[in-house]
């Protein structure tokens, strides 16, 4: 501190001090020469800075999120227009590319935001015209793309994950020819020896959450959906040869689940916690149905034997008859008893099991309901079946290959039932905790169960017995950090 400012006197008689002296500062002309220098040198970064590239990262994506991305998102198409990525951006919509770097002046995306009324946002106040020149000055300059390679995919796994406990198993499906098992994991598929004598295949995605699983037909493809929650939507299609992924698609803002193959391989149907049903093309992830009937979470789409028609699930009870050629909502396949959790279509027939939260497996012919009559008094008309009560709530349902039999996964047991009389023939035991995933074997009569806790069990389906069991992922031994808690960064 300068003591020509500030000086503290000491009076001997007290031992105290007097208040600090102020003195006023004094400049002398190199002082203020400087200062000068030091104003002009500010003035010239601030007008430097004002020159700066425009970055589509920093600058223009939070305008994007802000007043865009709520109408143009994989999950709300409008003008099949998404703004969430800068490749989606760059492709545009129904009315053309977005942009031309080569060519400013082409392009839908000043167009529609430039003017005292423009197109676009529909809702909520219009760009400001800095934030309009902010656009336009970085088509100008190249219209680049900055956003960094961890925001790119910020889901996206460096390496396999390590895992110090068995991850929850939510879904499974062997493979047409019986050779190959697949079992969820944390960012992965993997693929095991039928018998779990050995793992054959990790195939490591975006998606944290695997919620479903199916082959295609001939058993050269493994469909895969999932997600992250409230995050987004994903489909992936992998070769299973060479376990290579061939395409990704982000469908929805949120997670997909119980998504199947039509039964000619080109369009893939499936629920979503976004409450809408979706049918897309296998080849490029293009929508081709929406259906947003449904008033809660849907946790499935089947496809008719042929093709014409799909089959919904929903937490609000019901189950939804669909057009696939034009969306049109056709009929509710049942009458509304309880919230639907899961279900499946017979591969034989165009029959569906369901499960829900009271318990009571119900099996259903797939048609309108034209004569169940109104009121309380309505009839469930296309009722086949209703199984007996279960212990707790089904989590997942299965049939057999030849659709003679039908088995539901609860709290701690499966248990298979004949489709004809629902007379129970096997319950399956041993699971800690809830079954959430069930598969059977195409061919040799076994019945894999997966769930909470971890482990994948094999029954023969005939009699009930376990056949074999094991746990679908290495478990490593945790790591000491100081103090002595475990490093789960990993699991």
């Amino acid at each position: 501190m300068n003591r020509e400012r500030i000086t503290n006197r000491v009076t001997p008689a007290s031992g105290g001090c007097e208040k600090p002296h102020f003195r006023a500062p004094r400049f002398c002309l190199p002082e203020i020469c400087i200062l000068g220098m030091a104003f002009i040198l500010c003035c010239s970064l601030s007008a430097f800075a004002q020159e700066k590239p425009v970055s589509y990262y920093h600058d223009l994506v939070p305008i994007l999120k802000r007043s865009c991305t709520g109408c143009h998102n994989p999950g709300k198409l409008k003008g099949d227009l998404d703004l969430t990525t800068y490749d989606a951006l760059k492709k545009g919509g129904k009315h053309g590319e977005s942009f031309s770097a080569s060519d400013p002046k082409k392009g839908t995306l000043l167009e529609s935001i430039f003017g005292d009324e423009p197109d676009m946002p529909k809702e909520g106040d219009p760009l400001t015209q800095a934030e309009v020149a902010a656009f336009e000055r970085w088509i100008a300059e190249g219209a680049s793309d900055d956003t960094p390679e961890a925001a790119k995919n910020p889901f996206k796994l460096a390496k396999p994950p390590e895992y110090h406990a068995p991850p929850v198993i939510s879904a499974m499906a062997f493979s047409p020819d019986g050779k190959m098992l697949a079992v969820s994991g944390y960012h992965e598929v993997l693929l095991h020896k039928p018998d779990g004598s050995g793992l054959v295949a990790r195939l490591l995605g975006e998606s944290p959450r695997i919620e479903s699983l199916a082959f295609s037909s001939d058993g050269k493809q493994l469909m895969v959906a999932g997600g992250a929650p409230a995050r987004f939507g994903e489909i992936q299609i992998w070769d299973v040869t060479t376990q290579q992924q061939l395409r990704s698609f982000k469908i929805s803002p949120d997670s997909l689940y119980g998504a199947t193959f039509s039964p000619d391989g080109k369009k893939i149907a499936m629920g979503a916690a976004d409450r809408a049903v979706r049918v897309i093309s296998a080849e490029d992830g293009k929508e081709l149905l929406k259906f947003d009937n449904h008033g809660d979470w849907t946790f499935g789409a089947v496809f008719t034997r042929d093709g014409k028609r799909i089959v919904s699930c929903s937490r609000d009870k019901a189950m939804k008859l669909i057009n696939v050629s034009n969306g049109q909502f056709i009929d509710d396949v049942n009458k509304l008893l309880e919230e639907i959790l899961c279900f499946a279509r017979n591969p034989m027939d165009d029959v569906v099991a369901y499960g829900g939260e009271l318990g009571t497996p119900r099996i259903y012919r797939i048609s309108d309901n034209q004569n169940r009559g109104g009121g309380n008094t309505a009839r469930d008309a296309n009722l086949l079946r209703e199984l007996e009560r279960q212990p707790s709530p089904v989590h997942a349902v299965a049939w057999s290959p030849d659709g003679a039999r039908v088995v539901v996964g609860t709290s701690g047991e499966s248990r298979i039932y004949s489709a004809a009389d629902g007379k129970r023939t096997a319950v399956l035991t041993g699971n800690d905790g809830a079954v959430f995933a069930l598969a059977f074997h195409p061919s040799n009569n076994q019945v894999a169960t997966g769930g909470f806790d971890g482990m994948v069990r094999i029954f023969d389906s005939a009699s009930g017995n376990l056949v074999t069991n094991f746990i679908p992922v290495n478990i490593v031994a945790a790591k000491q950090v100081a103090g002595g808690s475990n490093d789960l960064s990993e699991r």
